[in-house]
């Protein structure tokens, strides 16, 4: 059998040719520089972002918005009462083709019941979820549903006047606007955020009053200072504003700045606890918990003593449980620094202006709107011109036929053919074809004096009114005057007080001044297996026997202050720092903290000495089984920041075998498995303020011995101390005899 031909690249291109399928340049390799490619491929991607998607345009919206809410209001939504939120998603994707899941959040934002915006435009009716708890989701749009607010009718005033532009939807099956021609500044009434590519916007709200009273000064005198009638944003959430009238000016003049919000708490007297209900709109409830929460455990924090999340259909609660004596101000102008329950909204008020991104000041922006705003007023005036203009010169063409009905009615009658009834009256009575199309639907019965003086007499109205609009395109004033008059309205019907209140004076906190321990003795109970208690020694005597667990046993008592420090050194050659106050005061009939978890301690981790420290003075003693003996300078564990944890707090070189904390030099007593003891001076030890230092030889060991502890010499635990003593180290030491007392102290 004759073995079938390979295709090579030659074949395979004669092949193609001869099924005309050859792509041109198929599979060569173009040189292309990066920047071209970024122009032709990236740049129309980050355009389409910023144009149709991220930034709000100067009538407060984005696409996504502008199409929801257009959708709604073709959907009679203004009226009447809810409907299902998916039927309103359905509807929508007939502009917005990103998917009903992108629609519906959409919708979610726009609600009252989620509380993301101080003025929202869609009325909910389910579970909505709320901006301030990520805990807390909407449900699915089929459980739920939706309508205009009353506000959304000053979004679309006039809409079908040709007030805005309108251009195809995606697919080019119907018409959408370009903007909504809204009758007040809603570009700065509520909050809109928005990340594009290489750029972002953050818009603040503010009160739609003291918004409308701004743009009507604005109007009257372009030069009128924004601060003395716009006072500070206002935040859906409420919470106190932190009034800085320099960072304001700033945003008012740049639209770059930050505005700092504080909660708004109220101390129960009876309960002995703090209720915070309202909080800034950068956070939620859960980040506000947890980061209280890791305080506490942090011992930053101990002046509570329970804390919970008391959220429900009646609004936003977090409850703090005091403990007995605490300050609730101090306390709250400390988690004000901690947590954030303080937090600052970021502006930047960046917004597309006729196709153009821009980041601009509030006066800016309130000027641009009252040009966008001129421009809806002047389109819609001169819409109605030419609808009552269109009218009067149809009126005009049935006044002529009141001067002889009887020859109209002959015309008609004696034109032979229809299409010849309009010219023939056009002749008549010398009126234009549009009139005479007028006069000729006019039905028979209506031809009687009667209808046609009715008629007539609207003349003289639509001349005066004619004249108005016309003083009206003709003057800017007038214009003006329209819009001031609306923006008036606005603010009376929908404005409210004020959510978010202003603090002009507030107490900071000062994380520099170190927090008040209380001095008072107090006596430290630590057991083998890790536990400790802490009581108060002038409660000591009416203490019965420190209790413990079965099996364990105390194995060290401290007589200390509640201000000094514990230096916990574990078998993993590391140091867990802490307060003797971080413990808290107990008794005997309790077992105690467990200081590993306290601490927070690897899983494994065990504890191998604990040491007591009023200040930092002193030496750590680390003995090590091959003999050799480091001597630290406590210093080395002291650190300027509020580090818990070091590393590397002793040499792993060699096995640990005891270690003691020494505030001066003094005598110590090694042993080894061998049986033999050395005594010797601290002093003969350089101090080193590595804290891995490997030592130096101390006491020599015979094969297989190792040192396996060290005591405090005692006077007379020797017979002859001579001869455990040694002039030179290393040593080898001596063995005990009868007489010796080699009682030893043990960890």
């Amino acid at each position: 059998m004759a073995r079938k031909k390979r295709n090579t690249p030659e074949t395979v291109s004669t092949n193609a040719l001869a099924d005309n399928v050859h792509i041109q340049g198929a599979g060569s390799v173009k040189d292309e520089h990066i920047v071209d490619t970024l122009t032709s491929n990236y740049m129309p991607y980050a355009m389409s972002v910023i144009l149709s998607r991220a930034i709000p345009e100067i009538d407060g919206f984005k696409p996504s918005h502008r199409k929801l809410l257009y959708t709604m209001y073709n959907m009679g939504l203004l009226q009447g009462g809810t409907i299902k939120s998916a039927n309103i998603v359905g509807r929508t994707m007939q502009l917005n083709p990103h998917g009903d899941a992108s629609i519906y959040e959409t919708m979610i934002r726009l609600s009252r019941g989620n509380e993301s915006l101080l003025y929202p435009y869609v009325e909910s009716k389910g579970n909505f979820g709320k901006a301030y708890s990520k805990n807390m989701m909407y449900a699915a749009s089929r459980y739920t549903e939706a309508k205009l607010a009353p506000i959304a009718k000053e979004l679309f005033e006039d809409i079908n006047k040709n007030t805005v532009d309108f251009v195809n939807n995606y697919d080019n099956t119907m018409k959408e606007p370009t903007l909504l021609p809204v009758t007040f500044p809603s570009v700065l009434a509520n909050v809109t955020t928005g990340i594009a590519v290489g750029m972002a916007s953050s818009i603040a709200s503010f009160n739609l009053r003291e918004l409308c009273e701004t743009t009507v000064a604005l109007i009257k005198n372009p030069e009128h200072a924004i601060s003395e009638t716009l006072l500070a944003p206002d935040f859906v959430g409420g919470g106190y504003i932190i009034y800085d009238r320099e960072e304001l000016e700033k945003i008012y003049a740049t639209g770059r700045g930050s505005v700092r919000v504080r909660a708004k708490y109220a101390y129960d007297k009876a309960y002995n606890c703090i209720d915070i209900t309202e909080i800034p709109p950068t956070t939620t409830s859960e980040a506000i918990i947890d980061k209280i929460v890791e305080l506490v455990k942090g011992n930053k924090v101990k002046e509570l003593s329970d804390l919970r999340d008391e959220t429900d259909l009646k609004g936003l609660r977090i409850t703090l449980d005091l403990k007995r004596g605490t300050d609730p101000d101090k306390l709250m102008t400390k988690l004000y620094k901690l947590t954030p329950l303080e937090d600052t909204f970021s502006c930047n008020f960046n917004v597309l202006v006729k196709g153009y991104p821009k980041v601009l000041g509030v006066g800016d922006i309130l000027k641009e709107w009252i040009d966008f705003r001129l421009e809806c007023v002047r389109r819609r005036t001169q819409f109605t011109l030419d609808k009552k203009a269109e009218r009067l010169h149809l009126l005009r063409g049935l006044e002529k036929i009141l001067l002889d009905i009887d020859k109209a009615i002959k015309i008609i009658r004696e034109t032979e053919s229809e299409a010849e009834v309009v010219p023939n009256l056009m002749i008549g009575f010398g009126i234009d074809k549009v009139q005479a199309e007028y006069v000729a639907e006019i039905k028979l019965r209506h031809l009687n004096r009667e209808y046609i003086l009715k008629r007539t007499k609207d003349i003289e109205e639509l001349e005066k009114e004619i004249a108005e609009l016309e003083a009206i395109l003709g003057s800017k004033n007038k214009l003006k005057r329209i819009i001031i008059k609306e923006l008036e309205a606005v603010a009376d019907k929908y404005a409210g007080e004020r959510r978010s209140q202003i603090l002009y004076e507030v107490e900071e906190f000062d994380a520099t001044q170190a927090v008040e321990v209380p001095d008072y003795p107090v006596t430290l109970f630590i057991t083998k297996e890790g536990y400790l208690n802490k009581i108060r020694t002038a409660n000591l005597r009416m203490s019965g026997e420190q209790k413990v667990k079965e099996g364990d046993a105390v194995a060290r008592t401290f007589e200390c202050s509640n201000r000094d420090e514990l230096l916990v050194f574990t078998d993993k050659a590391q140091v867990y720092k802490a307060k003797v106050d971080d413990f808290a005061d107990s008794k005997a009939s309790v077992l105690g903290t467990f200081v590993a978890g306290k601490l927070e301690m690897e899983p494994d981790e065990k504890i191998v000495f604990i040491c007591v420290l009023r200040e930092y003075k002193g030496f750590m003693i680390f003995a090590f089984e091959n003999g050799k003996v480091a001597k630290v300078d406590i210093t080395a564990y002291q650190t300027k920041t509020n580090r818990k944890k070091l590393l590397k707090a002793y040499s792993t070189k060699a096995p640990l075998a005891a270690m003691e904390y020494l505030e001066e030099d003094t005598e110590l007593v090694l042993s080894s498995t061998s049986g033999r003891m050395l005594l010797f001076n601290t002093a003969s030890i350089t101090a080193k303020t590595t804290k891995d230092t490997i030592g130096v030889a101390v006491m020599t060991q015979k094969k297989n011995a190792r040192v396996d502890a060290i005591h405090f010499y005692q006077e007379g635990e020797f017979e002859k101390p001579w001869r455990f003593r040694t002039k030179n180290l290393p040593a080898a030491g001596a063995l005990p005899g009868p007489a010796d007392n080699t009682a030893q102290l043990t960890f």
